[in-house]
């Protein structure tokens, strides 16, 4: 089972250096924030950005969000400085870019605990290199403050030299391969970025794809995407209701001493009750945080 599961539909980049930006971020309808002191800022703004990030943690006022910090790597002359600042920020995962070892993330959580972080604050790794889909599964197992993947297909496709198609089929080994990963070890992991923002019915269809693969949500570039990601991987009334009426079935059945029971002419199970019940407790977790 996921290690800190929470509804995280849309999960939107924030330039660290941009305060509007942060502030705007208390109004949004995102699962979750991310800060971003790498790519989204210049240099020679690094400290600043750095600086803005933490006032706007420590002002508060962002609700049930998740808020992820991502710093810059520790091969920088910033890395190690994010990391010790994150530290307290009261962000609730690091986000760590270009994942390509456990070394890597197991530096990064000695720098956290020397610096005495709570036990509470998860690390990410974004998986957006060949050899860090490659060593996925080290990955995965570095730390037990590793709460979720992100897949960075930006970078990624840069790196292999691949087109960004419509139907992602270049993406698909690296998203499949992180995914199953993933799952094997309990954690969360979220679809990439989706470039092109005039784009709506390519952007819908892949959350449609990413939800379908099995991803908890996408990240976002424009605060104008959250509502079709929400929607997409959000479980729909029909599929609520069918849910519910499984899961009162086979509790009727099993109190009958019967293991599997018929619903519409599907058999029904434990494994699809499983599902029925993650979904359900989906819908109120989404329920209770827009209501944060």
């Amino acid at each position: 089972m996921e290690r800190s599961p929470r509804p995280r539909r849309s999960v939107l980049y924030m330039p660290g250096s941009n305060s509007r930006a942060l502030e705007k971020a208390r109004t949004l309808a995102a699962d979750a924030l991310i800060f971003d002191l790498e790519d989204a800022v210049a240099p020679d703004a690094k400290a600043d950005a750095r600086r803005l990030v933490l006032e706007a943690l420590a002002a508060g006022g962002y609700g049930g969000r998740e808020i992820l910090l991502r710093v810059n790597g520790l091969a920088t002359p910033w890395g190690y400085e994010d990391l010790v600042a994150a530290a307290h920020s009261g962000a609730h995962g690091i986000l760590l870019p270009k994942g390509e070892s456990a070394d890597a993330l197991r530096q990064a959580e000695a720098i956290l605990g020397a610096a005495g972080a709570p036990d509470s604050l998860a690390l990410w790794a974004m998986m957006e290199t060949p050899r860090g889909i490659l060593e996925a599964t080290a990955i995965a197992t570095a730390t037990g403050r590793l709460a979720g993947l992100i897949m960075g297909t930006s970078d990624l496709a840069k790196d292999i030299h691949c087109a960004h198609t419509p139907d992602r089929l270049p993406m698909l080994y690296a998203l499949g391969h992180c995914l199953v990963v993933a799952r094997a070890h309990g954690l969360a992991i979220l679809d990439g970025v989706h470039l092109d923002l005039e784009d709506a019915a390519g952007f819908a269809a892949a959350c449609r794809q990413g939800r379908d693969m099995g991803f908890d949500g996408k990240t976002l570039i424009h605060p104008k995407t959250i509502a079709a990601a929400n929607e997409a991987f959000a479980p729909g009334p029909a599929e609520l209701d069918w849910s519910r009426r499984i899961i009162a079935a086979h509790e009727e059945a099993a109190a009958g001493g019967r293991g599997v029971v018929v619903v519409d002419g599907r058999l029904v199970e434990n494994l699809h009750v499983a599902e029925a019940r993650r979904l359900v407790a989906l819908a109120a977790m989404i329920d209770a945080l827009a209501g944060a």
